[in-house]
């Protein structure tokens, strides 16, 4: 099924519990915001780092409220696409979504499994363009802690996991056929990292969208295969046991020529260096 680019950004996974996402003005490429299509189940122990947001209030209980999917980087820090809490995707500010919650460790979301954390506080990225979906991510903070072992770190500029051909693991509750089949229990799909002038060639611009290799990368397979698809954006992209991409956009699901494109993780961190470095710095005395 080709995704259209006048679908909004977020196609709410409690559509039967009759929530509606608001279209954009100006829409942005297609997101791809799940990642089972032509995927398998698993466990939420085989890729723990992998958590959902949620807000019934907003989606309904049939899913939990899940609305997108994020990723545990810190014990109380999660990453997710920056679309994923745009105003104009949700119908309301973050901040006035009270019961925005995390959950984590939980295979099944309507299972009693792992924790429902309420979040502290959101930080979405400044220089995030929607037209482009350039630099799309956002850092969200948790009220709670997570296990030790939810956690997975970040590959950094120049890590070798980024190297095309590398097999790399994206997880999620999304679509599972591309028709609007959301999975209640958690699943993943196996794709390859594939080289910035192939993506680049995917989308030259126009209708289908613009590749950045500086804040994006692909993966997928050049004839099509597993891929992308409804219900999952901000999910993780994991190669040789580092996060290297959050599910951002893409055209169509899993078909051949058009790769999903994920948020370059590279760039998370060289975005988020300087805070961090500020934050570190010892004061000087006189």
């Amino acid at each position: 099924m080709r995704r259209s680019l006048a679908r909004a950004l977020i196609r709410p996974l409690a559509l039967a519990a009759a929530c509606t996402a608001i279209p954009l003005a100006s829409p942005p490429p297609a997101v791809a915001d799940s990642v089972v299509v032509g995927g398998f189940p698993i466990d939420v122990s085989q890729a723990p780092w992998t958590v959902a947001l949620a807000s019934r209030d907003l989606f309904g209980g049939r899913r939990a409220g899940q609305f997108c999917g994020a990723v545990a980087v810190g014990r109380s820090t999660v990453l997710t696409a920056a679309h994923c809490l745009a105003e104009e995707a949700l119908g309301v500010p973050p901040d006035r979504l009270r019961d925005l919650k995390v959950i984590a460790g939980r295979t099944d979301l309507l299972s009693g499994q792992g924790q429902e954390i309420a979040v502290r506080e959101i930080r979405v990225n400044p220089a995030y363009d929607r037209r482009t979906n350039s630099g799309d991510f956002a850092v969200v903070g948790l009220a709670d802690s997570l296990p030790p072992n939810a956690v997975v770190a970040m590959a950094g500029p120049g890590d070798p996991a980024y190297a095309p051909g590398t097999e790399a693991l994206v997880s999620g509750w999304g679509d599972t056929t591309g028709a609007g089949t959301y999975a209640r229990r958690l699943r993943a799909a196996r794709v390859r990292v594939l080289s910035d002038e192939l993506c680049a060639r995917a989308y030259p611009g126009g209708p289908d969208g613009a590749y950045r290799a500086d804040s994006m990368l692909c993966a997928g397979e050049p004839a099509g295969g597993p891929d992308g698809c409804q219900g999952d954006s901000g999910g993780p992209l994991v190669a040789q046991g580092r996060l290297i991409g959050l599910v951002s956009w893409g055209s169509g699901c899993g078909q051949p020529g058009l790769p999903g494109v994920y948020t370059r993780v590279s760039e998370v961190v060289r975005a988020l260096q300087p805070a961090a470095t500020t934050r570190a710095r010892p004061s000087s005395s006189t």
